[in-house]
């Protein structure tokens, strides 16, 4: 499966041939650097691990520079595994770009969703509250009873109470690629993606990473259209 790793910029609309209007979502993809490879020999599976925007030498501990510079790649922010079929086909220090993905193609996006912090049964659940009469005082968010009286006598593990919301590993899958935009290593998708704005994402399709031929036409195809 091939994957970039990204940075979410915002979303806005832009207008088709057909002159519908489609919400997308404009993320930064890449470019990315090939830090390491793993090969079923000596790891037990094929894999590569890319590098995303570069990071200060002072920004980054002693392991991770020597790892970079053992592997002769930039320092980076961000690291991820993707698997694939063959590591030998990559180089370290080869850069991978947004051009891996084609218009019209379904991905899958991976990303932190906001945090929300403590918030009620309500926000969190979509509670509907407590009755807004009938005796009801300074009761109308909770999560109302949570106990019993005999049996069982607690409360059961997973019960939708209060508690921390959002700040998770959200996958939001079968999203469009609407256009790329490789000059500006843009990609826009249509709809909505897990995070905030300057949050980073992983994006993921089916299929193997081009070969650097077959993206360099594919570039030229693009800015030509």
């Amino acid at each position: 499966m091939k994957g970039i790793i990204g940075k979410k910029l915002g979303m806005t609309q832009i207008f088709l041939d057909e002159g519908q209007v489609v919400p997308v979502t404009v993320i930064q993809a890449g470019p990315c650097y090939v830090v390491q490879r793993k090969t079923k020999d000596q790891d037990g599976y094929e894999a590569i691990q890319l590098g995303f925007s570069s990071a200060k030498p002072s920004r980054v501990n002693r392991p991770l520079t020597g790892h970079f510079q053992h592997h002769g790649a930039p320092l980076c922010k961000v690291l991820k595994e993707f698997q694939v079929g063959d590591a030998s086909a990559f180089q370290p220090g080869q850069l991978i770009t947004v051009e891996v993905f084609r218009v019209g193609e379904k991905v899958k996006v991976t990303g932190r969703s906001k945090g929300r912090g403590f918030t009620g049964v309500m926000r969190r659940h979509n509670f509907k509250g407590a009755p807004g009469s009938h005796g009801t005082h300074e009761y109308f968010r909770h999560g109302g009873s949570i106990g019993s009286t005999t049996f069982p006598g607690r409360v059961f593990p997973g019960l939708r109470m209060a508690g921390q919301h959002g700040a998770k590993r959200v996958t939001t899958r079968n999203l469009t690629v609407v256009d790329v935009r490789p000059e500006d290593n843009v990609i826009l998708l249509k709809g909505a993606v897990p995070g905030p704005a300057g949050g980073v994402v992983i994006i993921q399709a089916p299929g193997d990473y081009p070969s650097p031929a077959t993206s360099q036409e594919h570039a030229g195809q693009v800015q030509g259209a």
